[in-house]
């Protein structure tokens, strides 16, 4: 049996991280974080060792290494600005690392983390769950061989509270900015479908919104990222608090369902040896990162719509 190690078990994230431990037959034997509203825990591992001081959890794990009885994975769901540190730590505690996204911040992050996996034989893999998605893997095999360009339309608005901007979320030098934090795998998403990006342009860059341009192989796209509710077309708004939706060449593109179990699925991957690891991950930390430092341009040609909308606000 897979042994795991949890770091950031009192997260949003790690509830879908603990139901594919247990779904894969894996034991989670000790979680960490800094708070301990934990109860989650109950519902598949009770007999979890749990801590809320890092050196306490550490020095637990080095207890069972040296006990002959080590990690074979750490789960990390710690914050964004925090996962490069844990990720060497895994690795350096003898176990492979299953990091949610982002991985990393900034792409030279991941050369650094490249070298801890050469010189101690570890891996890092990385969810990326919407590549698993039935959707998205029949609109890459649709587009794989495709000679025209096509006009990609991305808006994602997932309405969040006050607490939001009190949070680690709410800081760009610990979340990365709107576009990282919430926006990562969905640009991952379009570089896996359509190809490499060429240019990468950014229009605009708010605490609760963001939106610019990448021209892929493929694609031309427009992107529009929101945390606010007002943000969420009229259509839905009192009805929903999420809106996803992507249109290529004016077709929406139907991918809200069947998120429910990715997770699951990444697990299944990674303990099959074939998970997403630095090389797969690497292009969206390119666009997150060179997004956050572009100068504002006024993206006339490529604005979304709702861009504009938000805007005239």
């Amino acid at each position: 049996m897979l042994s795991f190690a949890l770091i950031g078990a009192a997260g949003y994230v790690a509830p879908r991280h603990m139901k594919a431990i247990h779904a894969v037959g894996g034991d989670l034997k000790v979680a960490y974080d800094p708070n301990d509203s934990v109860g989650i825990l109950d519902s598949h591992f009770p007999d979890a060792n749990f801590f809320t001081e890092f050196e306490r959890f550490d020095r637990h794990i080095d207890k069972l290494r040296r006990r002959g009885d080590k990690i074979d994975h750490v789960s990390i769901c710690s914050p964004n600005h925090l996962h490069d540190a844990h990720c060497r730590f895994a690795l350096r505690s003898g176990a492979d690392a299953i990091c949610e996204k982002p991985l990393v911040l900034n792409p030279w992050n991941i050369d650094g983390l490249a070298e801890i996996e050469r010189d101690t034989g570890r891996k890092i893999s990385t969810i990326l769950q919407l590549r698993l998605h039935p959707a998205i893997l029949a609109l890459r095999e649709r587009f794989a061989t495709s000679n025209k360009r096509h006009k990609v339309e991305l808006s994602y608005v997932a309405s969040r509270g006050r607490w939001y901007y009190a949070s680690w979320k709410g800081e760009d030098a610990k979340s990365g900015g709107v576009a990282t934090n919430i926006g990562v795998h969905f640009f991952d998403m379009l570089s896996f479908i359509f190809g490499s990006v060429k240019r990468n342009e950014a229009y605009l860059r708010e605490p609760e919104r963001a939106a610019g341009y990448l021209e892929c192989a493929r694609a031309d796209v427009s992107w529009f990222l929101s945390v606010d509710r007002n943000d969420l077309p009229a259509e839905v708004q009192g009805n929903k608090t999420t809106f996803r939706s992507i249109t290529v060449d004016g077709e929406e593109i139907e991918f809200s369902e069947g998120f429910t179990d990715l997770h699951t699925r990444s697990y299944e991957e990674i303990v099959a040896g074939r998970g997403f690891g630095l090389d797969e991950v690497r292009s969206s930390i390119d666009i997150v990162s060179t997004f956050r430092s572009a100068p504002i341009t006024s993206g006339r040609e490529w604005r979304h719509p709702a861009m504009r909308k938000a805007a005239a606000k």
